[in-house]
């Protein structure tokens, strides 16, 4: 049976930036794993403002986030279900927010992890359960209340 994950930003970015719960990221996304790893289509841009705000605030080099970027890039391509973000995701996200205290991008994660875990059960493996990981506990709480199994990264040291 293949496990299957929804990695919004805050857990994705500790694959790259080593951080508590890095570990336990890696080896759920390390490719020998072969787990199914889906992400939206908008964590790029959520991921490049995560490397580039650790660029400004000197926790990483140049070199270091264009690294990185070019690692991300290949996952990107290559390893990551890349959900794309269209009118029927985003009317879902704003009904997410309208009925939660969510943020925007933090809805549309959501709604996105919500569509994957439908098409799972729909069309290829009814037994396999999405896990939706965050290391927001609040974002967490509404992806299990939406009835996700989550984890959280920062239960991994």
């Amino acid at each position: 049976m293949v496990n299957a994950y929804f990695l919004d930003t805050s857990a994705l970015v500790k694959r790259y930036v080593p951080e508590f719960g890095s570990n336990w990221i890696q080896s759920i996304t390390v490719p020998v794993a072969g787990n199914f790893l889906a992400i939206s289509r908008i964590t790029w841009v959520e991921v490049c403002s995560a490397f580039s705000r650790r660029q400004r605030e000197g926790s990483l080099s140049f070199d270091e986030v264009n690294q990185l970027m070019g690692d991300f890039l290949t996952d990107f391509d290559n390893q990551y279900e890349v959900l794309e973000v269209d009118r029927t995701l985003i009317e879902t996200a704003g009904t997410l927010v309208m009925q939660n205290p969510l943020r925007a991008y933090h809805a549309v994660q959501l709604a996105a992890a919500l569509r994957v875990q439908s098409t799972l059960v729909s069309f290829f493996v009814p037994d396999t359960q999405l896990v939706f990981v965050s290391a927001d506990k609040r974002l967490l709480d509404i992806a299990h209340s939406e009835g996700l199994a989550i984890d959280n990264p920062k239960n991994y040291p």
